[in-house]
């Protein structure tokens, strides 16, 4: 075990962070992305798994229950996504809990292979047609991670960028070739990363918004292993 510092926050850290890739496969469903396209970019990104087997693995019913319970908590700051209208199908009126009982995103037959289940389509957007890019989910499933990740330095959350790298690797199995969410910001350059944001804000609306540490980075020309090094916070 590889114990990090982390502050209080809804979903902590690793919980908080890893709920935006299990949100954003959702959302791609709802766009009308084909569930196999979705799980296969994910895990050519360098996640161990696609989102929906994730989910899958997390059990469907416990996301449905910790979102009705973080709607009631926040009242009228809840603001509803795909999760909720496909968990509400998937769980209320499927049936389908995930592994557990053998019925979720895919279905787990006694003894065989699991399959992605046939009727994900029948609850989603409809794609005839579509052409989507895998260069784009992948990038869109990582950043949005690198995000949140930023999004929790900023309050405090973490205060060590190497916690922040290796809890995301350790905890959830962030693409470790990145070497970590933050390193994954450095390596692209704040300014980088900031523009690719604000391309994605325009086409998938407010949760792909920088935060302003990250607006503050890339105006300073700074990266998270310079403006927060180990040493500098130590000497403080």
């Amino acid at each position: 075990k590889t114990p990090i510092v982390v502050y209080d926050s809804r979903g902590f850290f690793t919980s908080r962070v890893v709920t935006t890739y299990l949100s954003e496969g959702h959302h791609m469903l709802e766009e009308g992305v084909p569930p196999a396209l979705i799980e296969n970019a994910g895990r050519m990104a360098g996640m161990p798994v696609g989102p929906l087997s994730l989910n899958d693995e997390v059990a469907l019913d416990l996301s449905w229950k910790i979102i009705q319970a973080t709607r009631a908590d926040l009242g009228d700051r809840y603001t509803e996504g795909p999760m909720d209208r496909i968990l509400a199908q998937m769980v209320d009126k499927q049936g389908r809990f995930g592994r557990k009982n053998g019925k979720g995103f895919y279905n787990y037959p006694e003894g065989g292979k699991k399959r992605l289940w046939p009727g994900i389509g029948g609850i989603t957007a409809a794609a005839a047609g579509a052409d989507f890019d895998v260069d784009t989910i992948k990038e869109r499933l990582l950043l949005i991670q690198a995000l949140e990740t930023a999004r929790c330095f900023e309050e405090n959350v973490l205060t060590d960028v190497r916690e922040a790298d290796v809890g995301a690797i350790l905890g959830f199995g962030f693409a470790p070739y990145t070497g970590g969410p933050l390193s994954y910001i450095d390596t692209m350059g704040a300014a980088e990363f900031v523009a690719r944001c604000k391309r994605y804000q325009k086409l998938h609306g407010a949760r792909y918004k920088p935060c302003r540490l990250l607006v503050q980075m890339a105006k300073a020309g700074e990266s998270f292993y310079e403006r927060f090094a180990p040493e500098q916070r130590a000497a403080a």
